[in-house]
């Protein structure tokens, strides 16, 4: 990666220049042979995670999703919008929680790889 203002040589991951201090325009992209799912949040749940899940893999914020599903909710009925968060809250899994020793555990086997 080259910094557009001094045309120095980055780090790729890099999000401001360490020569000149200029913000870098970073793509975001995930890992190659990642993919995102759609799974409930274990760390960001008010009743059973749904709404936060949707959320994450979204990339919004969890309040916004929560008045959303509030609003349709209350429109359609209440009873569709229970019956669809449950629906949702019984096929969408869990996302797996991690202790702060397993991911940088996780971060030195991909830095390093054996």
């Amino acid at each position: 990666m080259v910094c557009g203002n001094c045309h120095r040589d980055l780090a790729e991951y890099s999000n401001y220049c360490y020569y000149c201090g200029t913000r870098q325009a970073v793509a975001n992209t995930p890992a190659p042979g990642v993919r995102k799912r759609l799974m409930r949040s274990a760390v960001d749940c008010k009743i059973a995670g749904v709404c936060g899940g949707i959320a994450e893999y979204l990339d919004s914020d969890p309040t916004v999703i929560r008045l959303v599903f509030a609003l349709v909710a209350f429109m359609t009925g209440i009873f569709p919008g229970v019956v669809g968060y449950l629906i949702a809250w019984m096929v969408m899994p869990v996302a797996p929680v991690y202790s702060p020793a397993q991911q940088s555990s996780q971060a030195r086997q991909t830095a390093h790889p054996a």
